[in-house]
C-alpha cells in the first residue's frame, strides 16, 4: 500500500493517477496515524519551504514522517518534498526541514551561470545517474524528466544518485537508506517518470 501525504501543498491528483496509470493502487492520507500501515510513502510539494514544514507540523505529519523514516519502509519525496528531506532552506530566509538527509537547499546563483538562463529552471531536462539504484531500473544512464524550481539541493556526494545541469551541475536526485528524493516531478514526465515510480513501487 503507498501512501501519498496531504499536507495542503502537492499535486495529489496527478500523483495519485500516475500511479493509476501503472496499475498500482495509492491513497492519499490526512491523519498521520495512519502513514505507519502503509508499506511506502509519497512525500509530494509545491510551494515554499517554510510554508510546507508549518504545514507539516500543524498537521502532526513531521513527527509522523520521521517515525516512518526509521521503520526503514521505502519513502519518496518529490519536488519540495525531496527538499524538505534536507536539513535546511534558505527560501524566503532559514527555515529547518525534516534533517532525514544531511544538506541544504538553496537558490541558484545565476553568477555562476555562463550564459543567462531563465529562473525558475522550468521544462524538459537530463538526469545523470551517479550511482547505482533501484529507483533508476531499466532507464539508461542520462534521461529527460520535467523540472519547476527555483531553489536546490546541496548535499555530500555521499547521497547523491543524480545530477543535472542547469548553468551549473546540482543534485537532482537524493538517498539516504530508506529514503529518496527527487527533484523533477515523475507524474509530469511520461514514460521516464512511470518507470521511476513503477521502481518505487518494487523497491
Amino acid at each position: 500500500m503507498i501512501a501519498i501525504i496531504d499536507y495542503n501543498m502537492g499535486n495529489l491528483a496527478s500523483v495519485r493517477n500516475a500511479f493509476a496509470k501503472i496499475g498500482s493502487d495509492a491513497t492519499i492520507v490526512r491523519d498521520p496515524d495512519a502513514l505507519k500501515d502503509f508499506d511506502k510513502v509519497i512525500l509530494p510539494g509545491v510551494g515554499a519551504f517554510g510554508d510546507a514544514m508549518e504545514h507539516l507540523r500543524k498537521s502532526g505529519m513531521e513527527s509522523a514522517i520521521r517515525a516512518y523514516a526509521k521503520s526503514g519502509k521505502p519513502m519518496l519525496g518529490i519536488c519540495l518534498g525531496m527538499q524538505l528531506l534536507l536539513e535546511r532552506s534558505e527560501e524566503f530566509g532559514m527555515h529547518a526541514g525534516l534533517g532525514l538527509i544531511p544538506g541544504e537547499v538553496v537558490k541558484f546563483d545565476t553568477r555562476k551561470f555562463p550564459t543567462p538562463l531563465k529562473i525558475p529552471h522550468m521544462g524538459w531536462n537530463e538526469l545523470f545517474v551517479k550511482k547505482e539504484t533501484p529507483l533508476f531500473d531499466r532507464l539508461p544512464k542520462a534521461f529527460y524528466l520535467y523540472f519547476v524550481h527555483s531553489y536546490h539541493a546541496v548535499t555530500q556526494s555521499d547521497y547523491v544518485i543524480g545530477e543535472t545541469l542547469y548553468g551549473y551541475t546540482f543534485p537532482s536526485a537524493i538517498c539516504r537508506d530508506n529514503i529518496y528524493g527527487i527533484q523533477p516531478h515523475p507524474e509530469k514526465s511520461h514514460t521516464n517518470g512511470l518507470q521511476i515510480l513503477k521502481n518505487f513501487t518494487e523497491l
